[in-house]
């Protein structure tokens, strides 16, 4: 069965029967996908946690509080992605009036050499969301939409609420833009 025609049924079952199995289904679906979404743009994985989870507690709530309405939702991951957006602008208005300093992670040494690639992956993949955050904030969303999450066009366009053929314009700026950034070093 289509992922399309799951989700639909799952809705169903939400809207009509309040059905919480039917949403932890929808959740091991996208929990992965809203997960990186957001731990691109928080780069915290504790933070990343607690926006992630606020994102599907808020899309439970907004399904059981319509469920006598059963609103026309084109896409569950659509519903989501919004809410993410939405969580991570309000974190960051609380997070500006506090000071926080970050701690990295350490990666683990051991004696048969990975841990070698291990960091070159690490440093590589630094550049790379440096570069990124130098872009604007619409760049830096529609490459994630596409590149980390993984969506189609369709998608990201109902996620920002553009049509599809400003949503390619969109990317193809931003990459032009972010071989600029990664082409000067």
């Amino acid at each position: 069965m289509s992922n399309f025609l799951t989700e639909k049924i799952l809705l169903y079952r939400i809207f009509t029967k309040k059905d919480p199995e039917a949403y932890a289904e929808l959740y091991d679906i996208y929990v992965q996908r809203i997960y990186r979404f957001v731990f691109f743009k928080v780069s915290n994985h504790e933070n990343a946690e607690d926006i992630a989870s606020e994102v599907f507690l808020k899309a439970w709530q907004f399904l059981i509080a319509n469920s006598e309405e059963q609103p026309e939702i084109k896409s569950f991951s659509g519903l989501l992605y919004k809410i993410a957006r939405n969580s991570i602008i309000d974190f960051y208005r609380q997070r500006a009036s506090k000071s926080e300093i970050a701690i990295d992670e350490n990666i683990e040494v051991t004696d048969d050499g990975k841990w070698y690639d291990e960091l070159a992956n690490k440093i590589e993949t630094g550049k790379i969301i440096q570069a990124i955050k130098k872009l604007k904030q619409e760049y830096q969303e529609v490459l994630t939409l596409k590149y980390v999450d993984e969506l189609d066009i369709s998608e990201i366009a109902e996620i920002t609420g553009k049509s599809q053929l400003s949503v390619r314009v969109t990317m193809h700026r931003a990459l032009k833009k972010l071989k600029q950034i990664l082409g000067d070093k």
